[in-house]
This record gives C-alpha cells, structure tokens and sequence, in this order.
C-alpha cells in the first residue's frame, strides 16, 4: 500500500470573520484531506483581511511555512481558498514542496470517486478546466501517472502541457456528455409517463443519505463516514407504508465553496433533483455547523430551481446529540437513520407530508375491478379500505396528486 502523504493546511482569517464558520471550513479542509488518504502534520493560519495579489500570504508566513516542509519532510501543502494561477506559480516557487488548492483536492476525491462512465467524464472535464489557466509558466507536464493527491484523474492518459491538446479533449468530453444527457433525458421522460412519483435524497456531504438510501431500499451503494462518498446518482424503488410506489434516488453531497467549474460539470447530475417530485433534506444535526450547511443546500436548490418543491427535512445523527435538539425547518422529524423504527418513522412522515399537498378522494371500485384497484394503491395514498357487501366492491379513502390522470376517474 503506498504511504499516505504528509500534508500541511494553510488558511487566511479575516478579523471580522464569523470564528466558528472559520473553523467548520478549516475541519471541513482536514476532512478532505484525510477523505483523499492525506495525514494532516499542521495547520498555519495567517490573520490578513486582504489577500495578497501575488503570494496569498505574507512572505515571512511562507517562510515559516517553507522551514517546517523542510524539517518535517512534507510532501504536500493545501491551501483552503482557490489559488489565482499566479499565486499557485509564485507559491510553489517559494516553498519547493507540492501545493493545491481546495478546489484540486475536491477534484481529486471526486476523480477517486466517480464510478460511472459519465461521473468520469464529468470529473475530467471540470479537472481540465480548471487546470488550463493554470498552464502558463509552470513549465510542467500536465501527468496522469504523477502520484499524489491533486494529480488522480478518471483518464490514465499522460496529457502534455498543450493548451491545444486540452482544449480539444474538452470539446470532445462535452459533445461525449451531451450524449449522455440526452440518453438520461429519454430515461426521465419515460418515467414521467409512467407516472413515477419520485423523491429525491439530497443534503450536505456526509449527512447520512446513502444510509438511509441503503436501508429503506435494502441496496448497496457506497456508505462510509466519508466526504462524497456518492458521487453517482442512484435510483431504486421504494414502497412506503400505504402501500405509494416512489423511486428514490440518492445525489451526490452538496459542500459550501464548491469549485465553480463541479457546478457547471456536475449540473446534468444535480438535475435528478429538479425532475424530483419531492426532496427528502437531510442534515448532520450533530455537525457544530449543521445551520450553515442547511444553507449551503437551500441556496444550491434555490441555483437550481428547486426550491418549490415539496421538501421534509430529516435532522440526522440524533444518536450522537448530548442536548435536545430544536428543528427549526418544517416540516421536519429527528431521526437516528441507523435505527430501524427511524426509517419507517421518515416513510411514515413523507406520506403525512404528501397528504397535506395531495387532493383527497373517497371512491368506490367494483370487486371485478382489480387492475384498478391495484393501480390506486401504488400510485395513491390510500388511508382507509374495506370491503362492501351489499355493493360488492371496495370503499376507498386517501389523497391523490393533483395532476395524475387517474384523478378525474375519482369521486
């Protein structure tokens, strides 16, 4: 197994800063780090409202940064705000040792990630562009076989420093991706005419979505205490209580200060979310920051324009809370989703939530009707059922989509 790097962290604070957000972006920074098989040795951090134009920091903070990569043989120094290409030139040039930014890292853990040929694809686009500025006067080759975290990438090919080359593989990464939205645009669309309900699952990363994912619909996609553990969208069916069938799928985590050039790239895979019927808000109630990442998400749905849909947030982690808990965002529930009566509690307030959206109904189906009786009960929520003897036929009352086709059919 190969050694893990020794990694040093370097953040700006500004004096008028909000301490604990500061602090929540720094540990969030180590997590990445350790998510990307890094070993955090220090943390340098630099008091300086403005950032300097050419080297970030002041020069004797680099010179201290610099004595300490020497000493202590470190192999790699992250910065935790997106470098210029002329601090990264001027930086590197100071302290002789590897430097990223927060972007590359979060690139590389999302090129360590990506499972699928478009996650792939994406990855590689969004490492492309944001390395081409990046080029000029570093007099380096561009190398998929370098080790080292910042230089992963889904392409084992070796890219030489050819703004052409790059270029044109950016072009052909984009045509290859249009394809592909294409084919998942064919794929929604025939699910919208099966009236598909669907429920997306999104939040902050590492809020415990793919937990839940696993167990409610018995699947096995990637789970870990791990930053972006899910980077493709995963789709499987779910049966909630009544007896509603939904397709549930699970996103990739939402992170505050993503790299703009994983937004443009990743926006086909977010756009699970806008096809959503429903979305399913999950937050790390224990996280010291968990109201910032509630925001990160809301103000992501809001980009996305998602923001109308129907939406019951799941304050998570319960189990590792010392303190009541207050939710403050409604319709809500508080839930340990590694308990299995807290999975059937989020099912139970999905459909609770529904009914208050949905059209009631209170209808009749004749016994010899079962084809449609079998429909209601998966496309609707049905709360009461009995049999009729006199009319010989079935009594049924629940709540229904306001533009369903069966609704008209209904009393």
């Amino acid at each position: 197994m190969a050694e893990k790097e020794q990694v040093i962290l370097v953040a700006r604070a500004e004096t008028r800063q909000d301490d604990k957000r500061f602090h929540s972006s720094l540990e969030e920074l180590r997590s990445l780090t350790e998510t990307a098989d890094g070993v955090v040795k220090n943390t340098f951090i630099q008091k300086r409202d403005r950032v300097h134009p050419a080297t970030y920091l002041g020069e004797g903070k680099l010179q201290e940064i610099k004595a300490y990569a020497a000493e202590n043989e470190i192999d790699l120094v992250i910065f935790n705000e997106e470098l210029s290409p002329g601090q990264l030139k001027n930086i590197t040039d100071r302290l002789e040792v590897r430097v990223i930014d927060r972007s590359q890292l979060i690139l590389d853990i999302f090129a360590q990630r990506a499972k699928t040929k478009e996650g792939k694809l994406q990855v590689e686009l969004a490492q492309l562009q944001y390395l081409l500025p990046r080029l000029a006067g570093q007099g380096t080759e561009l190398s998929r076989l370098g080790g080292g975290i910042g230089t992963r990438g889904p392409g084992e090919t070796k890219l030489e420093s050819d703004r052409r080359h790059i270029r044109r593989r950016i072009d052909d990464i984009k045509k290859r991706l249009s394809t592909v939205v294409k084919q998942r645009e064919q794929y929604r669309k025939r699910r919208k005419e099966n009236k598909a309900f669907q429920v997306a699952i999104v939040g902050y990363t590492n809020a415990g979505k793919s937990t839940f994912f696993n167990r409610a619909t018995e699947s096995d996609s990637f789970e870990e205490n791990l930053l972006f553990a899910t980077l493709d969208p995963l789709t499987r069916q779910l049966q909630l209580p009544s007896g509603l069938q939904v397709l549930l799928t699970d996103t990739v985590g939402f992170i505050q200060d993503l790299p703009t050039t994983l937004i443009a790239a990743f926006r086909s895979t977010l756009e699970e979310v806008t096809e959503a019927d429903f979305i399913l808000h999950m937050v790390d109630a224990s996280h010291p920051d968990y109201e910032q990442h509630e925001k990160t998400v809301l103000k992501l749905l809001g980009e996305l324009k998602a923001e109308h849909l129907p939406m019951l947030t799941v304050y998570n982690k319960i189990d590792l809370l010392s303190s009541d808990f207050i939710p403050h965002a409604f319709p809500s529930i508080t839930v340990s989703v590694h308990d299995p009566i807290d999975i059937k509690r989020i099912q139970d307030k999905i459909e609770e939530t529904l009914m208050k959206e949905w059209d009631s109904y209170h209808t009749f189906i004749p016994a010899g009707d079962g084809k449609q009786l079998q429909r209601l009960k998966g496309e609707s929520i049905v709360s009461s059922f009995h049999f009729d003897e006199n009319r010989e036929g079935y009594v049924l009352a629940g709540a229904i989509h306001p533009d369903h086709p069966m609704k008209h059919q209904l009393l």
